[in-house]
């Protein structure tokens, strides 16, 4: 009887269990993380949600968010490798990711800028994370939004290979069609959905020490 509760409690989906190894670091729930992007994506037939907000939805709505979503709107016409850094750090929650994130971002920034006078090269490197947010999430994506309300090319939808490689294709078409916004609406959704890494840490609560009386020594 001992060991099968033991067993039983081992296998509980409600009882926290240890990470892997190879998966403390570099990886987003337990999925290696390239550029971002789990390798890995939900199993077919889990009905997909839809995104928090919509993607021109810059100026927030009115909830207890709504402040950070101004926030959220002023950083990415501002600054946007900021604002991709940032989604990226909460998406990951790896040491240093902001950094590997944001340098290379600005980098593609101003030499796209520089060469062909418009943000063309940044939105290639970003959209993986875009993809990578719909798939941890099991999101809706852009294509199957589309046949949804056009009730056209289910036969795409329902083969789920093809279907996420035009959903790939429609996150990279969204990055540089409606970049800012695109960046926008992920950090929205990231920020209802996950706490900064910082915020995580743990805080050691100091006790004060026990009142002490002089007496004499034996």
């Amino acid at each position: 009887m001992g060991a099968a509760a033991d067993n039983h409690e081992e296998s509980s989906p409600l009882l926290p269990t240890a990470p892997a190894p190879e998966a403390a670091k570099g990886c987003a729930d337990g999925f290696p993380v390239v550029m971002g992007e789990p390798v890995a994506s939900y199993a077919g037939g889990v009905p997909r949600e839809s995104w928090d907000s919509g993607i021109l939805s810059c100026l927030g709505r009115n909830d207890e968010f709504c402040s950070s979503d101004l926030e959220v709107c002023l950083i990415g016409s501002i600054a946007p490798c900021v604002l991709y850094g940032s989604n990226v750090e909460r998406l990951a929650a790896g040491q240093g990711t902001f950094a590997n994130s944001c340098l290379p971002y600005t980098g593609l920034y101003m030499l796209g800028n520089s060469l062909f006078g418009w943000n063309c090269l940044a939105p290639w490197f970003s959209h993986p994370t875009r993809t990578a947010i719909r798939r941890r999430y099991n999101l809706e994506g852009s294509f199957e939004a589309f046949t949804r309300q056009c009730g056209c090319c289910r036969g795409l939808v329902e083969d789920e290979e093809r279907r996420e490689h035009l959903e790939v294709a429609c996150d990279l078409a969204t990055h540089y069609v409606c970049h800012p916004c695109a960046l926008c609406q992920e950090g929205r959704e990231l920020r209802r959905r996950v706490p900064h890494p910082g915020f995580n840490n743990s805080v050691l609560v100091m006790m004060p020490p026990m009142e002490q009386t002089m007496g004499r020594g034996m």
